[in-house]
């Protein structure tokens, strides 16, 4: 009872500050950016890899955020607006700098294989520094699917490539990273 009741109330206010976005009140914008930069931030990193295209792109977003926000229909989740405006950004940012998704023929992705996790050791530093480390195609439809949860088919259709580029991509990402994982515990 009690959660829903929070729930109610952060619906109600987030609805209070939009409508007050709507009227041009700074201080409500200010509010939504307080409420939401920082979890975009995230997004924006995790996507561009460097934190100056990151703060760039976060900046161009809650601009477009800004301009269109008496757009905003009243049921459509404010979260989700928020960050569909940031995904789009980064890919606009990843494409600027002339990121290569690879495509590939129609190709039966293979269920994935059990790994002895034994073997080596994953640690979240490890993880996040083979992510940092891949290419930009890979590391962009692994943190869309993974981090951002998007579907092979959303993912496909954002960055206009096939849904089985998507999945060949996001597939060969995970592989990456564990090679690269596993690479790290075997040099330390």
């Amino acid at each position: 009872m009690k959660a829903s009741v929070n729930n109610l109330n952060q619906t109600q206010l987030a609805g209070n500050v939009i409508d007050r976005c709507k009227k041009g009140d700074v201080r409500a914008f200010r509010e939504l950016y307080d409420a939401y930069s920082a979890a975009m931030y995230n997004i924006c990193l995790r996507m561009t890899g460097n934190v100056s295209d990151a703060e760039d792109t976060l900046q161009e977003a809650f601009i477009q955020v800004h301009r269109n926000i008496g757009k905003l229909e009243r049921d459509t989740s404010i979260s989700a607006w928020i960050k569909r405006i940031v995904v789009n950004h980064c890919l606009n940012t990843l494409r600027k700098k002339k990121v290569y998704f690879e495509e590939v023929e129609e190709v039966e992705v293979a269920e994935e294989t059990a790994i002895d996790e034994n073997s080596f050791t994953m640690t979240v530093a490890a993880v996040k520094t083979a992510i940092h480390g891949l290419p930009h195609g890979y590391r962009t439809v692994l943190n869309l699917y993974l981090f951002e949860e998007y579907s092979h088919r959303e993912i496909a259709e954002m960055m206009g490539i096939t849904e089985s580029t998507a999945k060949t991509q996001y597939m060969r990402a995970k592989e990456k990273v564990r090679q690269i994982v596993k690479q790290q515990n075997l040099i330390h």
